[in-house]
């Protein structure tokens, strides 16, 4: 690798690490480091992290490179998602003061649900950050360094930022972040597009079919689309901003602003993904593709290129980690265990779960790395997440949904979504029919099952929530 490159990319960890420590003496309370009193451009930079990450640079171009432009569904489907938030639920989310999603269903359904759907999120976020940081390894070959190497030279990187300053941290790096990997991606598309004669010549070089918006599969683009619509809502990364933003107004402007940023990203990735396909019609992979299109560069392009994915995988770690701590730490420690904590000691429980969460995503991300699409893993968790909100659904608008009811829900469809990716793994096909995927069967088993069992478990009156 280029010298100018590996200086390129140390100097843009450098500068992310330097902010995250600078906000440090902005979050100073648990308050503050989870996040309170936000603008707009703070919910917004904070926000996007949990929509443009790994997934929507390495993912999107490797779905660009097996299929075409239909790969940027990804992102169009979590642009829907947020906008769907913003219309319907970022007004009642703000108005209950809490700053956790599980906090939202303890208000509607009870404080053990609360407890339940806390530590099954808390997975449910462990898993798109373990994606995340896959990603992350991903980029280790481009900088010289091995797989394992690159997962805990940035880990360590995105943990100690992240420790420090908190939300104010994720929002000020996820500034930068937003500049650069805009701006590389859009780099990147004007210099490959060059070399491989612009739109007309990849009409030329490649199928039709690469340029069919449906080409990725009508199935997979509505349970992408099903699962945003549902897992927007409950995307505790994501709706922390929005929980913790200074007004009603400014969650639900931050919100709309949000879907807007995130929707048209998956676009470029995906071009590029389809002009690494002209110009490396070989490779093993689709994974490889950006990266093999980035090395293609000259030095300098190529070193901003690489710093805007770095940028999306550090955008999208980071409020992950946070999200994960948050829960833990308000939902269980400080609801459950310890009621009378000082703030300093939920900061300082805070700072360790979220280091915790840092260094779980790094472990299993090392021990897991194979072949497997980093969408596929980031969309079970999606899906996992959506069911949440169809349990939540129900508890705000049907009466008759019990917590014993909800609790139960949650965890069949946890069970029921694990048994249809354990079958699809080993058989190479669904359980009932080839249509009906983890999203759908996920989805009717969590309305289904919270339905039965909150009539086999009637509700009672509840005097806390």
């Amino acid at each position: 690798m280029s010298p100018m490159i590996l200086i390129i990319i140390v100097l843009y960890l450098a500068v992310t690490v330097a902010i995250g420590l600078i906000a440090n003496k902005n979050a100073k309370t648990a308050s503050s480091f989870h996040g309170a009193g936000l603008g707009v451009l703070m919910c917004v930079a904070a926000g996007t992290g949990e929509w443009l990450g790994g997934t929507s640079t390495t993912g999107v171009s490797e779905y660009g490179y097996d299929f075409g432009i239909s790969g940027s569904w990804y992102t169009i489907a979590n642009g829907i998602g947020i906008i769907f938030l913003a219309i319907f639920f970022a007004k009642l989310y703000r108005s209950l003061e809490t700053v956790t999603v599980p906090g939202i269903i303890g208000h509607f359904i009870g404080t053990k649900a609360r407890i339940v759907s806390s530590i099954l999120l808390t997975f449910v976020m462990l898993a798109v950050g373990t994606s995340q940081v896959v990603a992350a390894g991903t980029l280790g070959a481009v900088f010289g360094l091995d797989y394992v190497a690159a997962v805990i030279v940035l880990g360590v990187g995105f943990i100690i930022y992240t420790l420090a300053g908190g939300m104010i941290a994720v929002g000020y790096t996820n500034m930068l972040h937003l500049v650069a990997m805009y701006g590389g991606v859009i780099l990147a598309v004007l210099l490959a597009g060059s070399d491989v004669g612009g739109l007309t010549g990849m009409r030329e070089a490649l199928p039709e079919s690469y340029f069919s918006m449906t080409a990725v599969g009508v199935p997979r683009v509505s349970s992408w689309v099903i699962a945003s619509l549902l897992g927007a809502c409950t995307a505790q990364a994501g709706i922390q901003p929005i929980l913790a933003a200074k007004d009603v107004n400014v969650a639900k402007k931050a919100s709309v602003i949000t879907a807007f940023v995130v929707a048209p990203f998956g676009l470029l990735t995906a071009f590029l993904g389809m002009m690494a396909k002209i110009k490396f019609p070989d490779l093993v992979s689709g994974k490889e593709a950006l990266p093999a299109l980035m090395m293609s560069l000259n030095p300098v392009a190529g070193g901003i290129v690489l710093a805007s994915i770095l940028a999306a995988v550090l955008s999208t770690i980071s409020p992950i980690i946070l999200a994960s701590g948050t829960m833990l730490t308000k939902d269980i420690y400080q609801r459950r265990l310890r009621p009378d904590a000082t703030d300093a000691q939920v900061l300082r429980v805070s700072r360790i779960t979220t280091a915790a969460a840092g260094v779980i995503c790094i472990i299993v991300a090392i021990l897991m790395y194979d072949s497997s699409r980093i969408l596929d893993i980031v969309y079970f968790a999606y899906t996992l997440r959506g069911c949440m909100f169809v349990v939540l659904l129900l508890g705000i608008y049907w009466k008759r949904t019990s917590e014993r009811g909800a609790i139960f829900g949650m965890l069949v469809t946890v069970a029921v979504g694990f048994l249809w990716v354990s079958f699809k793994a080993v058989t190479g096909t669904y359980p009932i029919h080839p249509g009906l995927n983890e999203t759908y069967i996920s989805v009717i088993a969590a309305l289904v099952s919270t339905v039965i069992f909150s009539f086999i478990f009637k509700k009672q009156a509840q005097s806390q929530h």
